[in-house]
């Protein structure tokens, strides 16, 4: 476990310096061919690198420290209180007992599709997300399965890395959108150049296009670095918190027969939740690259953890 957790902080801190590069990269380029549209001279090169710059490390800021409110608020989730839902809350917080964690603050999605999820930086500022369909469709075990589940995401530190890789490919394809959306819409070349010069400004602007092209395949090659085998993981630990696999295999049976689509979520946020909430759009090629295992294989291995437990 504490191997799984050393291994999380440090793929964290790579996607987050990966990004930063990566925006920088696609900026000074953009900023290059900007440059030779208008013929701004090399100071007003110089500023747009320094531009770059600043953007690139704002936005790996922002994304990393708000990251947790964004999903959220993509989710359309709200903070409930012990008052609230007392029966929820007093489940939380015995788990969060047993597992050895602080209370993760709760939210819930008004959406009937059973579902939920962790976010945060770390432990200190977690929050555990469910939907109104979970509280609903699911009896108490059942409840507590999926809950020590996702206190293992939180004790495992995979909610720093699940979470902030949503916000910043996010960002990366929209920066690699208004790169494109400049060239195929943006103002035609106003300066004649010569030849050496127009060799490189040709060059930078079909690296600029490269580069914005391929950022929504780079972005998706990042969210299956978040291997399926966290999962796993996060069933057998949190069925370890709990003491009783069964509740959770008879939850992901439960999740998994509902047809019912989380409206709410999109393919930037479905890795983060116990199962794929975007059940309208699978299909065998979305399988190809889906960031969970297949649920029959969860819950075969839960039931050989079960030891005869009924």
């Amino acid at each position: 476990m504490y191997e799984h957790i050393s291994s999380n902080k440090i793929r964290s801190a790579l996607l987050v310096f990966s990004f930063f590069i990566f925006v920088t990269l696609v900026l000074v380029v953009f900023a290059a061919a900007f440059n030779y549209y208008y013929d701004l001279g090399s100071g007003t090169f110089v500023c747009f690198l320094i531009l770059a710059l600043i953007i690139s490390l704002l936005t790996t800021i922002t994304g990393y420290y708000n990251s947790d409110k964004i999903v959220l608020a993509i989710s359309r989730a709200k903070p409930v209180s012990r008052d609230d839902l007392p029966q929820l809350y007093y489940a939380v917080e015995g788990l969060s007992i047993a597992a050895g964690v602080p209370m993760p603050r709760i939210y819930l999605i008004d959406d009937s599709a059973p579902n939920a999820f962790t976010t945060g930086r770390n432990p200190q500022n977690s929050v555990i997300a469910v939907t109104t369909g979970l509280l609903d469709k699911l009896n108490e075990q059942e409840l507590k399965g999926v809950i020590g589940h996702e206190l293992s995401h939180v004790r495992n530190y995979d909610i720093r890395l699940g979470t902030v890789l949503v916000v910043m490919s996010g960002i990366v394809i929209l920066v690699s959108d208004w790169v494109l959306r400049f060239f195929w819409f943006g103002p035609r070349r106003r300066r004649s150049s010569s030849s050496a010069g127009g060799i490189l400004a040709i060059f930078l602007i079909l690296f600029a296009l490269v580069l914005a092209i391929a950022a929504p395949l780079f972005a998706m090659l990042i969210r299956l670095a978040i291997s399926r085998r966290r999962e796993f993981l996060a069933d057998a630990d949190g069925s370890m918190i709990t003491r009783y696999p069964p509740g959770l295999a008879s939850a992901l049976r439960k999740i998994t027969a509902d047809v019912e689509p989380l409206e709410v979520a999109n393919k930037a946020t479905a890795h983060l939740y116990i199962a794929n909430p975007l059940k309208d759009q699978r299909g065998p090629l979305n399988s190809l690259f889906d960031t969970h295992p297949p649920i029959d294989e969860r819950i075969r291995r839960l039931e050989e953890m079960s030891l005869g437990i009924k």
